[in-house]
């Protein structure tokens, strides 16, 4: 078994309380109903990533060329690589670090991200002794786009043996911003598997140029234990959405927003009222056109598995009513992008049949008007499948996702039209 899809690494909260009911939305087939999926012309890309390849992430620089990065086995140890995208054909792929002491995770997938011209950054998880569960956040710069990387440097100062991922990394004036889970206040007995008391943190930090840390601070003081993080740039800066989590174990999706580079405290995107004693491991996605802000996620609750989307107008601070992109079992793992001001597509894991499930993608409007459910590619009804990207390019999607239906998982890319779909 591939040893980057086939380890069931979880945070010992979802195994304790989750695991099961993951299961049953991962694996539950489509439902009869009027929402049919319509065809879609794909354009495949012949993929950079090798043979075992895994986690796809993409970005794009400021000057519009995509990034795709991943996890690929490099004899014993791991490496992260990424290749830009050049009209139609990916580059040479490049290494930014490998290693045999990676925590790697089917749900908390490593990144590289241009911050600007010059300037990228790239993180990864590293394990550390303490536990199962214990491992840092490694975070990598470059001042020339990705020609060269400094040494690994952790973002959080706790020295705590916890678990601490699923980070977005952003532009935040100068600085490379970093968000991410933390667990220092869960004990060192939760990190080793065995329960602890403490609850999960949002905090984030600034990287300077010679990678020094600054405005550590914590966002959010109770957060749900594994589901991604997600940050746009909004007119007045960074906003980030999370699942909360409160202690009545409801887990829905805020944001918080940044006012004069301070992190206003998180509200509520929809009052969905999830309320599961586990993480679901499916977090939201934002994208941002100055002060429009659009939001996606999944939800379950009420036994009702949707994905939903909602829109705002003055930088994420309030949203119009949440809409239904999908009710027909969706598994979700979504992402979103802006077509305009005013229209979004959404892509997820949508429910199929006999074992396998597909990457959907629909339109929608600020006015809550949708076009059809369109598939983009089937994907197996697996964990290891992960989390399929989306990023616009000009006027067409890129799609990358974990193909798992080979003897070794393989990461696939396709393009779509964005005229084809509106």
């Amino acid at each position: 078994m591939n040893h980057l899809t086939g380890r069931a690494i979880f945070p010992s909260a979802l195994i304790r309380r989750g695991a099961v009911y993951v299961v049953m939305l991962i694996t539950a087939g489509a439902l009869p109903g009027c929402d049919r999926t319509t065809t879609l012309a794909v354009d495949t890309l012949t993929s950079p990533a090798g043979a075992g390849s895994a986690e796809p992430h993409l970005d794009k620089t400021d000057a519009g060329h995509v990034v795709l990065s991943w996890l690929e086995p490099a004899g014993d140890s791991v490496a992260l690589r990424y290749a830009t995208l050049a009209d139609t054909v990916w580059g040479p792929p490049r290494t930014v670090a490998s290693g045999d002491n990676w925590f790697v995770n089917w749900a908390d997938f490593p990144s590289v991200s241009p911050i600007d011209k010059t300037r990228w950054a790239a993180h990864w998880l590293a394990k550390r002794p303490g536990g199962t569960y214990a491992y840092d956040v490694a975070v990598a710069l470059s001042d020339d786009a990705g020609s060269s990387w400094s040494a690994p440097i952790v973002p959080h100062t706790d020295g705590t043996p916890t678990e601490h991922g699923f980070v977005s990394l952003f532009p935040w004036d100068d600085d490379v911003g970093v968000l991410w889970l933390d667990g220092r206040q869960m004990t060192a007995d939760h990190a080793s598997g065995h329960g602890g008391e403490g609850g999960m943190t949002l905090r984030s930090a600034r990287l300077g140029a010679r990678g020094q840390i600054s405005d550590a601070r914590r966002v959010d003081d109770l957060v749900c234990d594994c589901c991604q993080t997600d940050v746009a740039i909004a007119g007045d800066g960074p906003v980030a959405v999370y699942r909360n989590r409160t202690p009545e174990e409801i887990r829905d999706i805020y944001l918080a927003r940044t006012v004069d580079g301070h992190w206003q405290p998180g509200t509520p995107v929809a009052d969905d009222g999830w309320e599961i004693n586990g993480c679901p491991v499916n977090g939201p996605a934002v994208v941002a056109q100055d002060n429009d802000v659009a939001v996606a996620w999944f939800t379950a609750a009420n036994d009702q598995p949707r994905v939903r989307a909602a829109f705002s107008d003055d930088g994420g601070a309030t949203f119009a009513a949440a809409v239904d992109i999908d009710s027909e079992r969706p598994t979700g793992r979504v992402d979103i992008e802006m077509l305009d001001k005013t229209t979004a597509v959404v892509s997820w894991i949508a429910g199929g049949t006999q074992g396998h499930d597909q990457i959907a993608l629909r339109v929608i409007g600020r006015d809550g008007a949708m076009g059809p459910k369109r598939q983009v590619a089937p994907i197996a009804t697996s964990r290891a499948s992960g989390f399929p990207q989306m990023i616009r390019l000009g006027e067409e999607l890129v799609f990358a996702w974990t193909d798992t239906t080979g003897e070794t998982s393989q990461v696939r890319t396709a393009t779509v039209s964005i005229q084809a779909i509106r």
